[in-house]
């Protein structure tokens, strides 16, 4: 745990993976879950760059909602279409390409 605590002071961004590779070289034989039950009972996390998928970038476009305070009060009044495509090994469909 002293060996773990030390190099953590010097490298926190190791997690258990990198942690226990460091150790393998040191010459200390210790498995990741070990390392990983050790790191969580001295309450140690790696720093990291979180991930951030839900924020867009600030060049793309937003495009506009157009149904937005339109009343749809009959049928045929609004229409949609769908592109997606999955492409199959099959001969014969259309080109290959099979509609979802």
């Amino acid at each position: 745990m002293r060996r773990i605590d030390e190099q953590f002071l010097e490298t926190p961004f190791y997690g258990s993976r990198q942690m226990q590779r460091h150790l393998r070289h040191q010459g200390i034989a210790i498995g990741r879950g070990r390392v990983r039950r050790l790191m969580r009972k001295m309450g140690l996390m790696a720093i990291y760059q979180k991930l951030r998928t839900s924020q867009p970038h600030p060049e793309h476009k937003i495009y506009p909602y157009l149904l937005r305070g339109l009343a749809i009060k009959r049928p045929d009044q609004v229409w949609c279409a769908d592109i997606t495509l999955s492409w199959s090994g099959f001969v014969g469909q259309i080109g290959g390409a099979v509609k979802l």
